[in-house]
């Protein structure tokens, strides 16, 4: 039986790398350089996930001189939670070993691959 997180796969992506340093604030730019994804698919991503209470946003307070303010993200304490549960319940690729839960120093699950 497949347990189903509720998110597709570029959400999951998004939340992964949220979760990687929960309490840091990051730009739209660095997260779509690092999932991959076009702002037409992560921007209305991290919308829902605001939405939902998982991703808090703000305003960067001082932007560089010349360069506008960016919209800053990162997880809420219920968000790093709900995206722990979801990235341990999310399907795995076929061909792919299975993971096996790790806890990083900072106390987020993250998936490691079974040797």
């Amino acid at each position: 039986m497949t347990i189903r997180s509720g998110f597709s796969a570029q959400t999951l992506s998004v939340l992964a790398s949220l979760c990687d340093q929960p309490s840091q604030w990051r730009h739209g730019y660095a997260l779509a350089k690092r999932t991959g994804l076009k702002s037409g698919t992560l921007y209305p991503i991290l919308i829902r996930l605001a939405d939902r209470g998982l991703v808090e946003a703000c305003w960067q307070d001082e932007p560089l001189p010349g360069r506008p303010r960016r919209h800053l993200y990162r997880l809420t304490a219920d968000g790093l939670a709900t995206a722990n549960a979801a990235l341990v319940a999310a399907p795995r690729p076929a061909g792919r070993p299975g993971p096996r839960s790790a806890r990083t120093s900072h106390g987020v699950v993250t998936q490691a691959a079974t040797q």
